[in-house]
């Protein structure tokens, strides 16, 4: 496996994308989560990923490719996890070897150089006048986010996924405000018929940074859901608007900022 990815490397770094290309299965597939697309992307095949490379290898400059792990064999598929790097980023994936060609790669992007997630130290020690409390923060930004100052990202859609999209930027300290029409976090869930219970089982489903318990049901109520997307959003601290459904949105090629329009308020 690491001869392959050492292989693989050395094509890409020599910007020779037939013999990358020709690394790959004839069924094979790469599936790309942002790393190297900016996008959600799925190629098959030796010129699907010729294709990819020719657009993307400049910009991207991969490199260190390395196994995380031991591989495991079966049915004559070798098949491990790998870490490697961008020109921007920091990123892992997985691997299956059939025959010694790539069947499926994948490739997603973890981080950005220079903007890793920091974890806040909570305290603070420093003896100041008009010193605040953690309260007192949270209060003032739920006070002035939207308002006196706009946020760089507005999400418009509270459920579990602008809700965990919130969560993420605010680890990267990207000022967010996550939009949605109904009156708590959660009745996405709530709404919906009395019986829902998730089709995915709870390995599938955890939110960032805060996984599901050990005693979670495999198969959870869409009312547990509920509750628990109401608690992660406090819990987390996502700037979350109720009851803001967006009217209008635009987009101003002079300032290069979108406004969008919840009833009589807008954020930018």
């Amino acid at each position: 496996m690491q001869d392959w990815l050492t292989a693989f490397e050395g094509a890409l770094r020599d910007r020779d994308v037939p013999r990358a290309a020709a690394m790959f299965d004839a069924g094979g597939f790469w599936r790309d989560l942002v790393a190297f697309s900016w996008n959600i992307t799925t190629v098959e095949g030796p010129d699907g990923v010729a294709d990819l490379l020719a657009a993307r290898l400049d910009d991207v400059d991969p490199r260190g490719f390395a196994l995380t792990g031991e591989p495991t064999e079966a049915d004559g598929v070798t098949e491990a996890w790998l870490r490697f790097e961008t020109r921007v980023g920091r990123g892992t994936g997985h691997l299956r070897l059939r025959d010694g060609r790539a069947w499926t790669l994948l490739t997603t992007l973890r981080e950005l150089k220079g903007f890793e997630e920091r974890r806040p130290m909570g305290v603070e020690h420093e003896l100041r006048p008009g010193r605040r409390s953690w309260r007192e923060e949270r209060e003032d930004e739920e006070r002035t986010l939207g308002y006196e100052r706009q946020p760089y990202v507005v999400i418009i859609g509270g459920g579990q996924g602008g809700i965990a999209l919130g969560a993420r930027l605010r680890r990267l300290g990207v000022p967010a405000l996550v939009l949605d029409r109904h009156d708590r976090p959660g009745d996405q869930w709530r709404g919906r018929y009395k019986s829902l219970c998730l089709h995915d089982p709870v390995w599938y489903d955890h939110l960032p940074y805060l996984p599901f318990p050990p005693s979670w049901p495999v198969f959870a109520p869409k009312d547990k859901i509920a509750d628990w997307l109401e608690m992660y959003t406090r819990v987390m601290e996502v700037p979350y608007w109720s009851r803001a459904e967006v009217r209008s949105a635009r987009f101003d090629a002079g300032s290069g900022t979108c406004a969008a329009r919840c009833g009589s308020t807008t954020p930018t």
